[in-house]
């Protein structure tokens, strides 16, 4: 497998995590955005949208970094991670949507400003990351996990993003639930963590 990525995409961050996680082996491609790379005719062959994460399985080309997680969990039967049942589906899907609506549009968005000047509002940004990591803190108030008994490619999903939030000058103090959350997925074998970033960068297009 190879994996078309930006270390400082969060979402590709979720590929690589979960390929850690599993313990998958892959070859990893950076893709430099800043030059342009992603708009140029070979990638926009393999993601006509330009963006990162993609996955090259022998082939079978996979973009956007919650289709990899599911394409990955059910190319590997990893049922533990992706449940076959209706109910266990439907709650790991629920979650993927809202790493890709409200984590994409509150805390993502919030760090794309500081990191990479993306012209959002930083002040409502900030706000959306704020009321969807209390509605995730409260949700957690009574178990482990995002979506099942033990962790999910939902938990995977979400991680990315919340444990990078402070970057884009979200305070996670308030959401201790969320916090011991993070520190369970920290503590899972395999764990990769999204690197730190320095502040100011410009990458045309930003990461995906």
């Amino acid at each position: 497998m190879k994996l078309y990525s930006l270390t400082l995409s969060g979402h590709a961050h979720r590929a690589r995590l979960f390929l850690s996680l599993i313990g998958q082996p892959y070859e990893a491609v950076e893709v430099d955005l800043a030059g342009g790379q992603n708009r140029a005719p070979d990638f926009l062959a393999l993601n006509p949208f330009g963006q990162v994460p993609v996955l090259d399985d022998d082939g079978t080309i996979v973009p956007d970094s919650n289709a990899i997680l599911v394409y990955l969990a059910k190319k590997l039967g990893r049922t533990d991670w992706l449940p076959e049942d209706a109910d266990g589906a439907a709650r790991v899907q629920r979650w993927l949507s809202v790493a890709a609506g409200p984590i994409a549009f509150g805390p993502c968005a919030a760090r794309l400003v500081t990191l990479f000047g993306a012209r959002f509002d930083a002040e409502e940004v900030i706000a959306r990351a704020h009321r969807i990591l209390g509605l995730i803190d409260a949700e957690l108030a009574s178990r482990d996990w995002i979506a099942a008994e033990r962790p999910t490619i939902a938990d995977v999903a979400l991680y990315s993003y919340i444990a990078a939030a402070p970057e884009g000058n979200v305070d996670l103090a308030p959401y201790r639930h969320v916090r011991a959350w993070l520190a369970r997925i920290e503590a899972l074998p395999g764990f990769v963590a999204l690197p730190a970033s320095p502040v100011g960068l410009n990458a045309a297009g930003g990461p995906a």
